[in-house]
């Protein structure tokens, strides 16, 4: 093929097509075109193959074969077996065929593969006499089939596996990890971080999590190739491909890389494994996580990296050392150059400030979000003046900066969809509230965005403190430790201490009521900000162990916005009972704090006792009347999810075997069959929601309110002779109908006041408690 006549298509991240196509030019490439979605150009075979060692923000590099007609299957056909395979495809090499798109002919991508995987076999065997083997697995080649509307372009993939799977990352690492490393990669595009590492810059990340970021940076730096340790290529079935050539690019990309580790590194690059000289280091990254930390490390060993790579235990309040060290030590690197070289006009070296924060589904806990914002403001306050600052992802950055960012993109799209800000003025001066160390170490600064703030977190101490002492006292190790105190933050946290594996671990989790319709939004979420930001420093708790949901007051109790993220399931301690929790994924924890001393009484009451549960929930009175020795237990609940909760409840605990049940089934059907039943019950315990219209209960909907006289009418039928239900419910307002349930002989005495814990004290219609007997 002649001199640059290969057409070539790299994909990217959505929002990298311009830096992409930047990147393609000082690589070569001609007739480069940004498109949606990478960047189309043209080159020789040796630029194809640097494309592939040498882009950053490539995820693929794909070489057109050909565009032919795909109105229908039998002309697509036809149209690829025309193709030259013979000059494309290396003899020998097992392929693959992958189809993308459909039209009003081709509806099918599996179809579409089939039909051009027959055509090239079949040309080949035309021209060479053999088929080539399919392995759909591990193929030597993979060709690319995309259709739009009657044209289909088939392209060799010469990348193979992603671009972005960088060579220091395993197979161990998620199925998020190429993507952190193209977001990495593509904010320091943006951020113009070649120019400024030119210039023996530094790069600190003050939330690096497992290290991609610092160790793309460093990689810039250090002049190394992306794909210099990668085995295995696409364009290993390329029959145009040159051994010699791609021979040659691989030794110039290792003199590169040795005489970059050479300029950057301050010790002997005989050891790329070799720890950091921190005095020398100039990339560096903190992160509040230990196992964290050890992949770090470990991706920048694998990275050949090791030595000019720092990843370090810091947070917030750490970030200014860490700012100033690496520093200081960029500004000793150019001394020290100046004075080998004998130059006295060298230009100061610049600093960058970067992280690539987790955002949406993807971000565990709102607190750690507002923790790591406020480490990236801390480090760029630090930095100061003539610094740049990059930051993609996060909550509340722009709010925090105070300033306009000189580039605003977004990366990706739907779930991986990031804004990215780049920002050439440091922040401005915060608010900052004064925190006592929990432990007796020394006092924390906490950025915040309301003055008024520093009340609420003056507040939470304060009775924190009170809780604590309460809690040690009485033996309770999950507990309210806020609610609402201060109108203007309403909030309710309570915390959990983790038991079992969880041992050591405490929990803190936020439930934020809607501000009415009078408070500004913007100020209300400027609180809640401040909440998340101050409550993990004032109780001594790991953000990433806080977590967050508004709850709304509503007519039918209460609803939650900030449920649904990917479960953080853990275990703690109830009276001795080991219980599952789940603080991130569910609407609810699993675990009603309010219900402790209404658990303890079903407890109490259960010995002997055939016990039924209804509106189980994940059946913690269950565990407390097992536990109480109850001769029996049945679990009735409609959603199989909380029936399976229960039962692991039962198990951790010791509670299997036939005399205990779990059944499925909408509760008041359940009652209405069991009554036709000689089934019956001494001690039942029934916490219905306040309000449900869940698909599986049909047309059907419930309501506390309207709903109670049948269903303890119900229940009490189902009571044995001298036997008593514990009825509970959440609805503020509610009243029992005594004149209608005492008309068929339902006693109902109302217990609530000894059923409300002390730290709930603050609140006491959190929950209505009866006892109800048969007259």
């Amino acid at each position: 093929m002649e001199k640059y006549n290969l057409e070539l298509f790299a994909s990217c991240l959505s929002g990298l097509e311009k830096p992409l196509a930047d990147e393609l030019k000082s690589l070569g490439a001609k007739r480069v075109r940004p498109l949606g979605g990478g960047v189309a150009f043209f080159c020789d075979m040796r630029g194809a193959l640097k494309a592939c060692l040498w882009s950053r923000l490539a995820s693929r590099v794909t070489l057109v074969v050909g565009r032919v007609n795909a109105s229908d299957a039998n002309l697509l056909y036809e149209g690829a077996r025309r193709l030259p395979w013979e000059r494309v495809i290396a003899s020998g090499a097992s392929m693959a065929v992958q189809a993308h798109g459909m039209n009003d002919q081709l509806r099918n991508t599996r179809f579409t593969a089939l039909k051009v995987k027959d055509a090239v076999c079949d040309r080949l065997r035309e021209m060479r006499g053999e088929r080539p083997d399919v392995d759909t697995d591990q193929p030597d080649v993979v060709l690319d089939v995309r259709i739009r509307e009657r044209r289909a372009t088939i392209s060799l993939d010469l990348s193979g596996e992603s671009l972005y799977r960088r060579t220091y990352l395993t197979a161990d690492d998620g199925p998020d990890a190429p993507l952190e490393c193209a977001q990495a990669a593509g904010l320091l595009a943006l951020a113009g971080w070649h120019d400024i590492a030119a210039s023996g810059a530094a790069c600190v990340d003050p939330t690096c999590s497992d290290g991609s970021l610092v160790i793309e940076a460093a990689s810039v730096a250090c002049d190394l190739a992306p794909g210099l340790a990668r085995s295995r290529w696409g364009f290993f079935g390329w029959a145009e491909a040159d051994e010699d050539a791609w021979g040659d690019l691989l030794a110039e990309a290792d003199e590169r890389f040795e005489a970059g580790l050479a300029r950057v590194a301050a010790c002997d690059t005989q050891d790329p494994s070799a720890p950091p000289d921190l005095a020398y280091v100039r990339f560096a990254g903190a992160t509040t996580s230990s196992p964290a930390i050890a992949r770090a490390r470990q991706r920048a060993k694998r990275a050949g990296l090791r030595q000019v790579v720092s990843i370090e235990l810091g947070d917030a309040q750490s970030a200014p050392d860490l700012v100033e060290r690496v520093g200081s030590a960029a500004a000793r690197a150019l001394r020290e150059a100046m004075a080998d070289s004998g130059a006295d006009g060298m230009q100061a070296s610049g600093f960058l400030v970067a992280s690539v924060l987790p955002t949406g589904d993807r971000a565990q806990s709102e607190a750690r979000q507002q923790a790591e914002s406020a480490a990236f403001s801390r480090a760029s306050s630090a930095a100061g003046s003539g610094a740049t600052f990059a930051v993609a992802g996060g909550e509340g950055i722009e709010s925090r900066f105070g300033v306009e960012p000189f580039e605003r993109a977004t990366l990706g799209a739907g779930r991986v969809s990031v804004e990215v800000l780049v920002f050439d003025e440091p922040p401005v001066e915060p608010v900052i509230v004064t925190v006592p160390d929990s432990a007796g170490g020394a006092e924390h600064r906490v950025e915040v965005f309301e003055s008024a703030s520093e009340q609420f977190a003056s507040r939470l101490r304060k009775v924190a403190k009170e809780r604590r002492k309460w809690a040690k006292r009485e033996g309770v190790s999950c507990y309210r430790i806020y609610d609402a105190d201060l109108p203007d933050y309403a909030v309710a946290i309570d915390l959990y201490t983790g038991a079992g594996q969880a041992s050591g671990n405490t929990y803190v989790h936020i439930a934020e009521y809607a501000a009415p319709s009078t408070i500004d939004p913007s100020k209300a979420q400027r609180r809640f900000d401040d909440v998340l930001s101050l409550a993990p420093v004032v109780l001594g708790v790991r953000p990433d162990h806080v977590f967050s949901k508004v709850r709304c007051r509503d007519k039918g109790g209460s609803q939650y916005r900030g449920a649904g993220r990917r479960s953080y399931v853990t275990h703690v301690q109830e009276d001795g009972y080991l219980l599952e929790v789940d603080l991130s994924g569910y609407l609810d924890t699993g675990m009603f704090l309010d219900h402790r001393l209404t658990r303890e009484l079903v407890g109490a009451r259960a010995a002997r006792k055939r016990f039924l549960n209804l509106f189980a929930y994940t059946g913690t009175a269950t565990v407390h009347a097992a536990g109480g020795q109850a001769e029996s237990t049945c679990t009735v609940d409609l959603s199989q999810t909380y029936l399976d909760w229960a039962a692991r409840n039962m198990e951790q605990n010791g509670f299997t075997g036939e005399a205990h049940a779990f059944e499925r089934a909408d509760v008041m059907t359940w009652i209405t069959e069991c009554r036709r039943t000689p089934r019956r019950f001494d001690l039942i315990f029934v916490d219905p929601p306040t309000f449900s219209n869940s698909k599986a209960m049909g047309k059907r909907t419930w309501d506390v309110q309207r709903d109670h006289v049948e269903l303890l009418i119900g229940v009490t039928r189902l009571l044995a002779e001298e036997g008593e239900a514990v009825f509970s419910c959440n609805l503020r307002n509610f009243k029992p109908d005594e004149e209608a349930l005492a008309k068929y002989g339902v006693i109902i005495e109302d217990i609530t006041a000894q059923t409300i814990p002390h730290d709930f004290e603050r609140n006491p219609r959190i929950h209505k408690c009866y006892l109800v007997r048969r007259a």
